[in-house]
């Protein structure tokens, strides 16, 4: 199915959605999860839940036009504006497309630490609980809630290094529903997988879809090899974690997010004429077809088709 490419510059009050060897076939066997948190779901919807994409400096229309060329949307911005709670300044803009939600960030200053390492935004139902939830479920708040331009943010982090960005909007913002929900997709080793999952799952409520011990490699660049899959879902979307040890091949574990197409093959070439380079695939593997793909400014997504 092709997708219409749509275009619109907004101005400044949506300047950006959240600010803000093998491996191993398995970790020994390990005790059921710890149920989901008692709290609050503080989840509002897939479609704000947003992918950070930090581009090259100067990059930043050249990856907006090659994605909606790929896949359609619409964008708001850009607008050059400050969105951590120490002096910067970056050209930002929010791109909603049928496959979910982006908030890229082009700096024209060096980038204050530690934005950068936060591989989503979630907008959240209520800061301060959601933050005093996280802390409790585990998760470290390695940035205090700060006011934007358009909100307020706050940064945490779950077991095994795992970072997102927690937000609300002064005016609630409404976009539509993604036609395919985004994977958050994350690489742990055995040692941190368990308290990883103790966390996330009781903060963000959710629930283990599936957990294979002996997926196919050939999903991360390794065939004739097995390591875990553990897919995950929640009021926040869709998780998907890869047990390894580490040995990956580039670029397996740069990328951040994993992208449903109805038809890889046709997302690709259309990806290949916006200026994107496939990097590895497509494979089949685990049920689905999948490629890597790097866009203009350094970005690098997942792309799959269900099988």
């Amino acid at each position: 199915m092709k997708l219409r490419f749509a275009r619109r510059v907004v101005p400044l009050v949506a300047a950006v959605a959240a600010l803000a060897a093998v491996p191993t076939a398995s970790a020994t066997q390990s005790s059921p999860a710890k149920p989901p948190g008692t709290h609050l779901n503080f989840a509002v919807g897939p479609q704000y839940d947003t992918t950070h994409v930090y581009v090259s400096p100067g990059t930043e229309q050249a990856f907006v036009t090659s994605w909606t060329a790929t896949f359609g949307g619409t964008t708001i911005g850009p607008v050059s504006t400050q969105v951590t709670p120490t002096p910067s300044r970056t050209l930002s803009e929010l791109i909603v497309s049928p496959v979910g939600t982006l908030s890229v960030f082009d700096y024209t200053t060096p980038v204050p630490y530690p934005f950068g390492t936060e591989r989503t935004g979630w907008l959240v139902t209520d800061l301060d609980q959601a933050v005093r939830a996280a802390r409790a479920d585990g998760a470290a708040v390695t940035v205090a809630p700060f006011a934007d331009p358009i909100g307020r943010d706050a940064v945490v982090q779950f077991p095994g290094g795992v970072n997102a960005q927690l937000y609300v909007h002064t005016t609630a913002p409404s976009y539509p529903a993604p036609a395919s929900v985004p994977e958050n997709r994350i690489y742990l080793s055995p040692d941190s997988v368990r308290a990883f999952l103790d966390s996330y799952l009781a903060f963000t409520r959710g629930r283990v879809v599936s957990d294979d011990r002996r997926a196919d490699g050939a999903a991360i660049g390794l065939p004739g090899t097995t390591y875990r899959l553990i897919r995950l879902t929640s009021g926040f979307g869709a998780t998907t974690v890869a047990v390894t040890d580490g040995h990956l091949p580039h670029p397996f574990g740069l990328e951040t997010t994993g992208y449903g197409v109805p038809d890889l093959g046709a997302t690709l070439d259309r990806a290949r004429a916006a200026g994107a380079t496939v990097l590895s695939g497509p494979v089949r593997a685990d049920g689905r077809e999948s490629a890597m793909v790097r866009f203009p400014g350094g970005y690098v997504a997942e792309i799959h088709a269900d099988r």
